[in-house]
């Protein structure tokens, strides 16, 4: 069962990002009552700050193929520590991104907790975009574009071996939903891999209950819980203007509600991330209250309670 307790971290990390701003995405998040909307079903909910990230600036920018990996690994490292001591301490970890590339982090702390008992983690990835380059399939070098990679041992042993291991995952217990923007190469990544992936036409073909009633099956297939990291450009933009990439044809208003809804039901989930909210590419902080509803949702929010 979820926790009682929830733990909010924030990692304001824009180094894996082309374009600037989602470092304020954790502030925007709790500025739209996430705290306020978790105490009110029940939470006993701790806010642990933010990790520590080097602003962009004071870093003298070198030609990279994978632009501040060091960097965004020394902070990733910072966040696993963190989210490996809250699920330690029985709550249950809640990340505010930040770029996606946060996610390698996240992931290594869970898997690293639940490692030490010798049992694994599944994890559902709701996204745009598939996240599975590495520095020698992409052709921006921004990090974000890489933390699923990652987690399965594909690319820098920077990101690969966060926590002293490597994979954090077993490729059977990763599902990958709502892609509508993958690079050539990256495909390749995809298809390889032996990760379960559904595209946007999946979903419209399928239906988003489909879709999540396979995805949880799969992720939690001989695991004993399932991590969730949800990218707010996997929205519509109508919906969710404020991201750093939006891609037009993503998930509805309701459709993004109800696979939360699923989650929920399962009572399988034991961790979230939700990342790349950009407030300066926002509007009204819609972005991040729809953030906040979403989070809500998958920790147990109904139309009729």
């Amino acid at each position: 069962m979820r926790a009682p307790k929830v733990a909010v971290i924030g990692a304001p990390m824009d180094l894996g990002a082309g374009r600037r701003g989602v470092d304020m995405g954790p502030s925007a998040v709790r500025a739209a009552g996430l705290q306020m909307r978790l105490a009110a079903l029940g939470y006993d909910v701790e806010d642990m700050g933010n990790i520590d990230v080097v602003q962009p600036e004071s870093i003298v920018p070198k030609p990279s193929s994978a632009r501040f990996l060091v960097e965004i690994a020394a902070s990733c490292a910072r966040l696993a520590r963190l989210v490996e001591k809250a699920a330690g301490d029985g709550k249950f970890p809640i990340v505010l991104g930040g770029d996606h590339s946060i996610a390698a982090g996240t992931i290594a702390g869970m898997s690293k907790h639940f490692r030490k008992q010798k049992k694994k983690i599944g994890v559902i990835w709701i996204d745009a975009h598939a996240d599975m380059n590495t520095p020698a399939t992409s052709p921006s070098g921004n990090v974000h574009g890489m933390p699923l990679a990652a987690t399965i041992g594909l690319g820098p042993k920077e990101l690969t071996h966060l926590g002293g291991f490597s994979p954090k995952l077993h490729p059977s217990n990763v599902v990958l939903i709502g892609i509508r923007d993958v690079d050539e190469l990256e495909s390749v990544n995809v298809t390889s891999s032996g990760i379960n992936a559904f595209t946007m036409r999946e979903v419209d073909e399928l239906g988003m209950r489909t879709v999540m009633a396979r995805a949880v099956e799969a992720a939690s297939r001989g695991t004993d819980g399932i991590h969730l990291s949800f990218d707010m450009d996997s929205v519509d933009p109508d919906d969710a203007p404020g991201v750093g990439t939006p891609v037009r044809g993503g998930l509805t208003y309701r459709e993004a509600h109800l696979a939360m809804e699923v989650l929920s039901d399962s009572n399988l989930l034991r961790s979230i991330e939700v990342v790349e909210v950009n407030p300066i590419l926002d509007t009204a902080n819609r972005t991040a209250l729809l953030a906040v509803e979403l989070i809500a949702s998958a920790m147990g929010k109904r139309i009729l309670q």
